[in-house]
């Protein structure tokens, strides 16, 4: 309820400012409308830059992630080789401890 007043008294007060110091109001207006346009189109080159970089670093990510999912194949290849080398040899050494 008090940041209901307290939003009311501030409307109130702004409003009279505005009416009252109208002038001074259009000079601070005039004064910061070319700076915040400056400030804005600053910061929307620099994100527009940022993102240039990052899709030049996702493009590279991708071409790694492709060569990476090759060498995870061959290596899984690899290890089912290895896997069936080692099936006979296990069970020779089962058939031995059964003797």
């Amino acid at each position: 309820m008090t940041a209901l007043l307290g939003g009311l008294v501030a409307l109130v007060l702004g409003l009279l400012g505005i009416i009252f110091w109208w002038v001074p109001f259009l000079n601070i207006l005039q004064g910061s409308v070319p700076l915040m346009l400056l400030l804005g189109g600053a910061l929307a080159a620099y994100l527009g830059f940022e993102e240039l970089k990052d899709k030049r670093a996702a493009d590279s990510f991708q071409d790694t992630g492709a060569d990476l999912k090759e060498e995870v194949q061959s290596l899984k290849e690899e290890i089912k080789g290895l896997k069936k080398e080692q099936e006979p040899a296990k069970e020779a050494a089962q058939e031995d401890e059964s003797k």
